[in-house]
């Protein structure tokens, strides 16, 4: 069963792992992290988040399983009614390195809670794959991630989808499009966030109006994305309000936005949910130049 995710809600501010381009600093921090995280194991008992093997945050087979579960990205904005028109036209694209269940859940939670190194790097080669998927399919793009909550924030001391988006630079070196940190949070998220609860648990219409008019392209930033196309890069899809409002944003702020990419999707690309799911499950190839 998959794990529950009980921080779904959109992200509002750029993690301090704004640097998304290769770095000494970046690369030596990694290290630290690394070799900090070896140490803690030899006198902190480590335990792999998805078995509970010793020694290890993730196990081999469990890095493995990881690895065979962001094997085929998948177009999922199908399954996410914010995405859709009632009468079935898609809104916006989404190509999803795999489902939200059994061992990436389960590590995916764990590293939005601690951001532990040896997770970040499994994950960040997942949501490598669906990037991959996603340009390959949509021409000269960037890639935009979904800003951070404050509370989340302030909570962990980073952004999950720019650590992963950070991870995923290092392994490419210059490599791959372009990371534009331009979205932020407006006020209206600020005093959202005052609200009790978050987005877990509601519904279509709840979410989106929840998140309507929370995002925005700082004026500073607009010449950044005016005229480019974009990917919206996030960690999990839901109902796709998250992204909708990122993608509107967007517009605003002069961009074009050629579709989105997650690391995983809630619900996979047809009820079966069972095995791998095809890079043409549902239908549709995963490719953000289609449908559009």
């Amino acid at each position: 069963m998959a794990a529950a995710d009980p921080d779904l809600l959109a992200p509002v501010v750029s993690g301090k792992h704004r640097g998304v381009q290769r770095s000494a600093w970046l690369l030596v921090a990694d290290h630290v992290m690394r070799a900090g995280a070896e140490m803690l194991a030899l006198g902190v008992p480590v335990d792999c988040v998805c078995c509970g093997a010793e020694d290890l945050a993730l196990c081999v087979a469990c890095e493995r399983r990881i690895r065979i579960l962001t094997r085929h990205p998948f177009r999922a904005e199908e399954q996410a009614p914010a995405l859709m028109t009632v009468d079935g036209g898609i809104i916006l694209p989404v190509v999803a390195a795999g489902v939200y269940r059994e061992e990436l859940s389960q590590a995916l939670l764990s590293f939005k809670r601690h951001g532990q190194h040896q997770l970040k790097s499994v994950l960040a080669k997942g949501l490598g794959q669906g990037i991959a998927t996603a340009a390959a399919g949509a021409g000269n793009v960037c890639l935009v991630p979904v800003p951070g909550s404050t509370g989340a924030f302030i909570k962990r001391g980073f952004s999950p989808v720019h650590l992963l988006l950070a991870g995923w630079r290092q392994g490419h070196a210059g490599g791959g499009p372009p990371v534009l940190d331009v979205l932020r949070k407006s006020r209206r998220l600020a005093a959202l966030e005052r609200l009790p609860g978050g987005q877990k648990g509601l519904g279509r219409g709840a979410r989106a109006a929840r998140v309507r008019g929370s995002m925005t392209v700082p004026s500073r930033k607009r010449r950044q994305v005016a005229g480019r196309r974009c990917i919206i890069v996030d960690d999990v899809l839901t109902t796709g309000a998250t992204l909708a409002e990122a993608a509107r944003a967007l517009h605003l702020g002069g961009a074009g936005v050629a579709g989105a990419v997650v690391l995983a999707a809630t619900r996979p690309p047809d009820s079966a949910g069972s095995g791998p799911p095809s890079p043409a499950a549902g239908g549709k190839r995963p490719d953000l130049g289609k449908n559009k």
